[in-house]
């Protein structure tokens, strides 16, 4: 039986980039990026005991990888910022539109500080 390769090597290092990148994340919320070998990248996010891990998505694309651990970052830092104040009933959108422009530019430009470190070109 042939055994399928489901991740390139090429790709493979640039999701272990963008993996690196995004490591602050992993020490905010409970979500973990493993290399899974031939099959590509999983995110494990939300650990409740004694079950594990609530949600697991399998990655072989390091911009789909990207995006999805930028909007996990961005709601967990809207999500902080809005914590215990009736902001947060708006939800992540109306938390972000209800921030300072200088806050909402500190937010957008820490993409493009993500992205540069992963060298994803967006």
């Amino acid at each position: 039986m042939e055994k399928k390769i489901y991740i390139t090597e090429e790709e493979r290092t640039k999701c272990q980039k963008v993996v690196d990148a995004f490591a602050e994340l992993y020490e905010m919320e409970n979500i973990v990026v493993l290399d899974v070998g031939r099959y590509g990248f999983v995110m494990l996010k939300y650990y409740n005991l004694p079950h594990g891990f609530e949600d697991a998505i399998t990655f072989t694309d390091s911009v789909e990888l990207f995006e999805d651990l930028w909007e996990e970052w961005l709601n967990t830092k809207l999500y902080l910022l809005a914590k215990g104040t009736p902001l947060l009933e708006k939800g992540y959108k109306g938390v972000f539109e209800g921030l300072p422009e200088e806050k909402q530019s500190e937010l957008i430009m820490r993409k493009a500080a993500f992205a540069k470190a992963a060298e994803i070109y967006l």
